[in-house]
């Protein structure tokens, strides 16, 4: 592992900034999921346009979403063959479909 580098302070308070910036999209991202505020298929256009949220873990995405949570996300994730640590911009075309499917056919049996 090499070294972590060496960071000026106005390196760093911006590296911090950055971070944080990132923790808040994806909380809000998960957030509006949750409220039902953005389907499963606005969320993967949103991560093909939008770096932090492309960068969220596929898992808690699904845990985000309503009636599904942690059990229920990794069975889903299992069946359709998704890692664990996988991220909404690292997943495949397959496992997109599937995704939407699985969350198309949930909207029209709960309306």
């Amino acid at each position: 592992m090499s070294p972590l580098p060496e960071l000026s302070d106005e390196q760093r308070a911006e590296a911090l900034a950055k971070a944080k910036e990132a923790r808040e999209v994806r909380a809000n991202v998960k957030h509006r999921l949750k409220m039902g505020l953005l389907t499963f298929d606005e969320l993967l256009a949103e991560a093909d346009s939008v770096e932090n949220v492309g960068k969220l873990k596929a898992l808690a995405a699904l845990e985000s979403m309503p009636g599904l949570g942690k059990v229920k996300a990794r069975r889903l994730m299992a069946e359709i063959g998704i890692a664990d640590n996988r991220r909404l911009r690292g997943l495949g075309e397959t496992q997109r479909r599937r995704l939407s499917e699985h969350f198309a056919q949930d909207s029209a049996s709960g309306a």
